[in-house]
């Protein structure tokens, strides 16, 4: 199965995705990550105004095969989270890059986001040779 992985987005190694928007960064979960886990069941995101911390956990998901945790790929203040998806976790994988973002923060500093995550070409590389 052929996923899809937006060239507009940036990809950490952890399987978020990022949309950069001035200093807001929108954060989701890709279509990779969403296949390895299987049916969401659940979510839990910060609430507004919180900080998050690069590389940090700020949240989890939980399908029926796992808990994993959602790592943060900026410092920064949660502006909006995607409460639609904390009662219907399960269309994330509906729309990942649309519909079914996650959070959106705004940043302390986006200089370094570029050396920390990953294009599109570069994360599909990453995940073919998990994928085969």
């Amino acid at each position: 199965m052929a996923f899809e992985y937006p060239d507009n987005l940036q990809y950490t190694d952890t399987h978020e995705y990022l949309k950069i928007d001035g200093d807001v960064i929108t954060i989701g979960i890709t279509e990779f990550a969403i296949d390895q886990l299987g049916d969401i069941v659940f979510l839990e995101l910060p609430d507004l105004g919180d900080n998050v911390e690069a590389g940090e956990k700020f949240g989890t998901i939980e399908s029926v095969k796992a808990v994993e945790d959602l790592k943060s790929p900026v410092d920064g203040e949660v502006l909006e989270r995607n409460d639609q998806l904390l009662d219907a976790p399960e269309q994330i994988a509906d729309d990942p890059y649309g519909d079914g973002w996650l959070l959106k923060i705004k940043a302390d500093n986006i200089d370094n986001i570029d050396d920390d995550t990953m294009t599109a070409a570069e994360y599909i590389e990453q995940v073919e040779g998990v994928s085969d």
